[in-house]
């Protein structure tokens, strides 16, 4: 036999005696997988009880739960107290008594005027946005965050209680721009100061951007920001020493004034629906 015969042979029969452990576990068959859990599916007709009240428009779905501990709400007759439970939207939902049903979800843009406060009531007897709105819908809709009294613009209200809690929650950042009117020119170094970001008495503040209004005085200033902290613009200019006689914002969450005069409001359009609930 030939040496190169002898060697073949030899090869041959080591491997049909010995395992090949790369042939075991090859990339083509790979490794042997664990068997999967199966995924529970949801129910698309059960819905949280919480959510069910908040979605009928009587208050958010936190404090759904309150009253549900509470014992305000029955389901079918029975009054439930227990967090997470889920109901049929074939269910007998009650609040206080009185049976409740989902709302078709509304979304009304209003442009804010002057001297109302954004309340859905006053004590003290002053205007509120909700006056301006009250033609817009059979529903309750809420403000979408809040406006100071003596600031203008672009105000959204609606029953939709998780598109809410998406555009006032600080970790979504929802860019709001305000066209600013001071007192007395904003000095370019204050204008970079405000670029760099301020240090207030609650933390620091970052703006997007800010500038000065093409074509207008320096007293005149754009800011866009995504902060939702209390009055913040007013106090970036007041830390530097300038008081804003005139605050409008004139863009929300992508949401602009076209065609919308002060003090009148439109319902969104399916796209400007969609655009919302796009937000991350």
């Amino acid at each position: 036999m030939a040496k190169s015969d002898y060697n073949r042979g030899k090869k041959a029969s080591g491997n049909s005696q010995k395992r090949n452990p790369k042939k075991q576990f090859s990339k083509k068959e790979g490794f042997p997988k664990r068997p999967q859990k199966p995924v529970k599916k949801s129910n698309p007709n059960e819905i949280r009880l919480n959510r069910y009240v908040a979605n009928a428009g009587i208050c958010s779905r936190r404090e759904a739960d309150t009253y549900i501990a509470a014992g305000n709400v029955s389901v079918n007759g029975k009054v439930i107290t227990e967090m997470g439970y889920k109901v049929k939207l074939t269910d007998d939902v009650r609040f206080d008594g009185r049976k409740l049903s989902l709302e078709k979800k509304e979304y009304v843009l209003l442009n804010k005027p002057k001297n109302f406060i954004t309340t859905t009531s006053d004590e003290k007897g002053r205007r509120t946005v909700m006056e301006l709105v009250s033609s817009a819908s059979k529903s309750r809709l809420l403000p979408v965050g809040r406006l100071d009294r003596n600031t203008t613009g672009l105000l959204l209200f609606t029953n939709d209680g998780d598109l809410t809690k998406k555009l006032t929650h600080p970790t979504h950042g929802v860019r709001k721009i305000y066209h600013v009117h001071l007192d007395k020119n904003l000095a370019l170094s204050d204008l970079r100061k405000i670029e760099a970001g301020l240090d207030l008495e609650d933390g620091s503040v970052q703006v997007d951007d800010v500038s000065y209004i093409q074509g207008s005085p320096k007293k005149e200033v754009g800011v866009e920001i995504r902060s939702g902290r209390n009055r913040i613009v007013r106090r970036i200019f007041e830390h530097l020493g300038y008081n804003v006689t005139k605050l409008d914002r004139v863009i929300f969450a992508g949401l602009t004034k076209k065609d919308l005069p002060r003090g009148h409001w439109r319902h969104l359009t399916e796209q400007e629906v969609i655009n919302l609930g796009m937000i991350k």
